[in-house]
């Protein structure tokens, strides 16, 4: 049960290390991964016991910049990968390649990358930097055959554009053409060439204004007014020949840019995956180096703390021992919750990973708390059915959910473990459609039956309820299961909340501010049956269910004075937010009930292509109903965690258990045969 609701026990450990023998007790730290490192800069000088903070190892540049370059040729190289797009890309995802690699010192690590870095990197760069320019190149030629298009139609050399001795010679685009021409007019030593180029309310024109030397003022003012300048080459050659001409060169381009590309590809495919296994090793490498700023040291001793899990600490102790050569301290301390602040590691079941995500969205518990996560998912999910309660959108659900399980779990843990929960919300979106008679709202019934029909598909007795019941048709049947559900929920967070003051020795807040709710509970229900409801019980009862709600009163004002009455109410509507329960699944039929209606009826209509109309309607609104629908699902079953649940007995504000250990993508460490 402990292992279950409250995290896993932590050791505080402190871990004194030879200088000699550092990077090997790193190396094994980062390998194993079962011991989170603090950062002992961060202490108080009094708890570093006057110990100097260590510095990053001097070899950590030597890692950052053999990091840099290896990423920067993978990033090269990748661009010239055929990457897989739509849906080839989700049906059939790229595995990175898993390389088997030796256990290799930095030293040799470094003589591999410098060995392959020397025989591409020049190449590759090179290269790559003469794509650059091509593309560079291109992108100009591109722009100045846009613009010199606009000029085809004069017969005027590009060189000429601009000031000469005795002329000026301005080629440009206006949107004022007649305001330019009047002036122009006025000007006794200049000539105005037009050509429209777009007409309409924004009427563009190509000019060419030229003018003698002595008008230069004057020219320089209209150019500024009314001239829009465009980017174009000093060729000596016209519009014509220059576009032509720049074609070419374009070409020419286009075929060495193939050629390089064609290079670079051959490069990838013979060095990427080994680039990114070279990579992964120095980051790792770099990671090692880079932890060093977290300890403290003597001149011949450093000082190594963190946090191991209790059950993992003889391990360290082991790993550590056998590292060092015996060559090391190791004490391990039990933590206090207050100033230790411990971090919070719950042990959870594959198939209940992806809940810890849900309550991580919230806080995570902090070390001496309940661990929500398992109920909280049991009760998300079948929340999550209740409301959206459909049992054609279940299939749905359940069928994607297997493909992203059994296509793309092997490729993404995550995948696999979302799509996990996905069948369960599916499941219970489909039963819950079934006992509410909801298969893609009433179009199941529509089909095989008749819209108007009180004949039912089928017909069950479940624990002597007669099932399907119509949600439509007996919302009270719905909500009153709902309110059930409810009760069920927030009693187990009192119940939680219970235990979890009793495991902290908080006994008062035990007895008085979560025990008073369970004789408020009983009492008052029995007496709001009695005196509303008009139940019959016997005048004992009565009395009894009297004496109780006198007792959870005087729990809660003792533990919250006067204003603690209005928790009760507080607790009434809790209770009472379990009607969305009702109020979302109704919305759902309603919605899918209402398309079926126009979806018919538009069929109906419009002859001949009425079937494929409908049919289409139907395809498109249901998937936006379940769209939809299954958000708003989602978030308000999150909402009844979060906000109803939670607060009977969780406050969250932990920090999660990291610790130091190695990511591996792309490559693997060769077993020992022997």
């Amino acid at each position: 049960m402990k292992n279950i609701l409250f995290p896993s026990s932590m050791k505080k450990t402190s871990i004194i290390i030879h200088q000699n023998y550092l990077d090997d007790a790193i190396k094994t730290l980062h390998e194993e991964g079962i011991m989170q490192i603090s950062d002992i800069t961060r202490e108080e000088a009094e708890k570093q016991l006057k110990l100097t903070p260590s510095t990053a190892h001097t070899e950590t540049t030597i890692c950052i910049n053999y990091e840099q370059r290896t990423q920067e040729l993978i990033k090269i190289l990748k661009k010239q990968q055929q990457q897989k797009t739509g849906i080839k890309s989700l049906l059939n995802p790229t595995l990175p390649t898993l390389h088997q690699i030796d256990d290799i010192n930095a030293d040799e690590l470094y003589s591999d990358i410098e060995s392959m870095l020397s025989t591409i990197e020049k190449t590759i760069l090179k290269d790559h930097h003469r794509l650059e320019q091509i593309d560079e190149r291109i992108s100009t030629i591109d722009n100045y055959i846009e613009n010199i298009s606009k000029f085809t139609s004069f017969n005027l050399l590009l060189q000429d554009n601009g000031i000469s001795t005795s002329l000026v010679i301005k080629m440009g685009l206006t949107e004022q053409l007649p305001d330019l021409k009047k002036i122009c007019e006025q000007l006794k030593k200049s000539v105005l060439y037009s050509k429209q180029l777009q007409k309409g309310k924004k009427s563009l024109w190509s000019v060419i204004i030229v003018a003698h030397i002595s008008e230069k003022k004057e020219i320089e003012r209209i150019i500024n007014e009314f001239i829009i300048d465009i980017e174009l080459p000093q060729i000596n050659a016209t519009p014509k020949e220059v576009i032509k001409s720049l074609k070419q060169e374009k070409k020419s381009l286009q075929k060495s840019k193939k050629e390089k590309k064609e290079i670079l590809k051959k490069y990838c495919d013979s060095h990427i995956s080994t680039l990114q296994s070279l990579h992964e090793q120095i980051k790792l490498e770099r990671l090692r180096k880079e932890i060093e700023q977290k300890f403290a040291q003597t001149q011949s001793t450093v000082l190594i703390r963190g946090w191991v899990l209790e059950e993992e600490s003889n391990k360290l102790k082991e790993i550590i021992e056998k590292s060092t050569n015996g060559h090391s301290i190791i004490k391990f301390e039990t933590p206090s919750i207050n100033p230790d602040k411990p971090p919070t590691y719950f042990k959870t079941p594959g198939w209940a990973q992806s809940f810890k995500t849900l309550l991580e969205l919230f806080a995570m518990p902090k070390y001496n708390e309940i661990n929500p996560t398992i109920l909280m998912g049991i009760f998300f999910v079948l929340f999550f059915g209740m409301m959206l309660g459909d049992a054609g959108y279940g299939l749905i659900i359940i069928t994607l959910s297997l493909m992203g399980y059994i296509k793309f779990g092997k490729f993404s843990p995550m995948i696999k473990n979302w799509s996990f929960m996905g069948i369960w919300l599916g499941i219970i979106t489909t039963i819950v459609g079934i006992l509410t008679y909801s298969i893609f709202g009433n179009l199941i019934h529509m089909l095989l039956i008749n819209e108007n029909s009180t004949q039912l598909l089928y017909q069950f007795q479940l624990i002597g309820i007669q099932f399907p019941i119509d949600s439509l048709k007996d919302p009270i049947a719905i909500l009153t299961m709902a309110l059930i559900l409810g009760l069920v929920h927030l009693n187990v967070g009192i119940i939680l909340g219970i235990y979890q003051a009793y495991k902290r020795k908080q006994y008062k807040e035990m007895l008085t501010e979560k025990l008073c709710w369970i004789p408020l509970q009983i009492g008052g229900g029995l007496l709001i049956g009695y005196f509303i409801l008009e139940w019959y019980l016997p005048q004992t009862l009565i009395l009894i269910s009297s004496v109780l709600v006198v007792i959870g009163i005087i729990q809660l004002l003792y533990s919250s004075g006067p204003i603690g009455l209005f928790d009760i109410t507080g607790y009434v509507g809790d209770w009472l937010s379990y009607a969305r329960l009702l109020a979302l699944g109704l919305a759902t039929a309603g919605m899918a009930l209402a398309f079926n209606v126009v979806s018919m009826l538009l069929g109906e209509m419009i002859p001949v292509i009425g079937i494929v109309i409908s049919i289409l309607l139907l395809l498109v609104l249901h998937v936006v109903n379940l769209a939809i629908s299954a958000l708003g699902a989602g978030v308000h079953s999150l909402r009844l965690q979060y906000v109803e649940f939670f607060n009977r007995f969780y406050e969250g504000g932990g920090a999660e258990f990291t610790p130091f250990k190695i990511k591996r993508t792309y490559t693997k460490i060769k077993k020992d045969k022997n």
